[in-house]
């Protein structure tokens, strides 16, 4: 199976869309939350854990994977599939906004990036050419172009650079792409808070007709409204028949507003980070777990949630795991926050089939 995509349904009053995106290990029915398996694991989740919250396709990065283990133990043991058991879409970050938050560890040139490893301080230089290349041995089934992320609060001509460089390195990249019947190549839109700057990247990139495209350096510093305001402009400039991928974002009003621009995958650390701290996501809202309210509270965290947690454990025992520091408490609430932002945006996919989407959702989208 290759690649394809296939929009099934619009939105009579926004730019939602459903569809389904064909990939090598199978389908993504979109729109999708993608949970983030950065170090080639969702953090606490085992493969078959994660197959029960629903996700379909998950992400890991290039950065630190190169970092350790490399990426020539990883190609050996068969790809990301094989090395860490999970057998559905996988997609690689470029390892671009790592490197680009080390900002006192590394120094950019028109080549590429040499940065300082957090790790063992050696010198690592990174390019489009190479970021391509560990990309290729990992085997994911969509891999990120090499990029600049500027900053959030960015002046104008820092920004403008960064996103003239990032057209220029996404060149390199498509000429270095040693996969691509196998691995999708995606762009990414760069452009800070400027919607000149947005509307010249995506322009450019289209020009290469790419199997997808990313809109990139959003919720990096800027104003919520900012970030509204450029996804909304940025969304509905790409190509309709091609995936579009909105990086970092994963709560449930940035995905709404999102969906309504007409975005169709997100991913987020957000359910993996908060269920390390104690926090459960429930019906929209977020709960610390650590809270007395919970402590006696024999009802099931979500009693409409169809999680091993919610199903199995009540409030209260997951109080005392969380109290008491226990793994297992971690573990269920990941697992619970995983399967809410997979399954929230499977009822807007719902919603849209069924031409509910305004509806259902206005909560959301005002």
């Amino acid at each position: 199976m290759g690649f394809s995509f296939h929009s099934q349904k619009q939105c009579c009053h926004t730019h939602a869309r459903a569809g389904v995106w064909s990939t090598p290990h199978g389908l993504v029915e979109t729109p999708k939350f993608m949970p983030v398996g950065t170090l080639a694991t969702v953090k606490g989740l085992t493969p078959a854990q994660l197959q029960t919250t629903g996700a379909q396709m998950i992400l890991a990065n290039t950065y630190h994977l190169h970092l350790q283990p490399g990426e020539a133990i990883i190609k050996a043991a068969g790809g990301l599939h094989g090395f860490m058991g999970w057998q559905g879409p996988i997609l690689t970050d470029s390892g671009g906004f790592q490197v680009f938050s080390l900002s006192e560890l590394r120094q950019i040139r028109e080549l590429g990036v040499t940065f300082r490893s957090p790790r063992d301080g050696r010198i690592i230089e990174l390019t489009p050419e190479r970021s391509i290349q560990i990309q290729n041995d990992l085997g994911a089934d969509v891999i990120m172009a090499f990029d600049e992320c500027p900053p959030g609060n960015a002046d104008y001509a820092t920004v403008a650079a960064a996103t003239d460089r990032t057209y220029r390195w996404l060149e390199r990249c498509i000429n270095a792409h040693q996969r691509p019947q196998e691995q999708a190549l995606f762009g990414i839109v760069q452009g800070g808070i400027y919607p000149e700057l947005r509307c010249k990247a995506v322009s450019g990139l289209i020009e290469f007709d790419l199997p997808g495209y990313a809109i990139g350096g959003v919720s990096v510093g800027e104003e919520p409204a900012k970030v509204r305001e450029i996804v909304t402009l940025t969304a509905p400039l790409l190509p309709a028949a091609k995936p579009r991928y909105l990086m970092g974002v994963g709560t449930y009003k940035e995905m709404v507003m999102a969906i309504a621009a007409g975005v169709d995958l997100f991913d987020c650390v957000i359910p993996t980070r908060f269920g390390r701290h104690g926090t459960a996501l429930v019906a929209g809202e977020r709960w610390n777990l650590k809270n007395a309210q919970f402590r006696e509270d024999l009802t099931p965290l979500d009693p409409d949630c169809p999680c091993y947690t919610c199903q199995t454990f009540s409030r209260a025992y997951l109080n005392h795991l969380v109290r008491s520091q226990e793994m297992l408490g971690y573990i269920l609430l990941s697992l619970h926050n995983i399967t809410e932002l997979v399954r929230f945006t499977q009822r807007i996919r719902a919603a849209i089939l069924g031409d509910r989407f305004t509806t259902e959702f206005a909560q959301w989208l005002n």
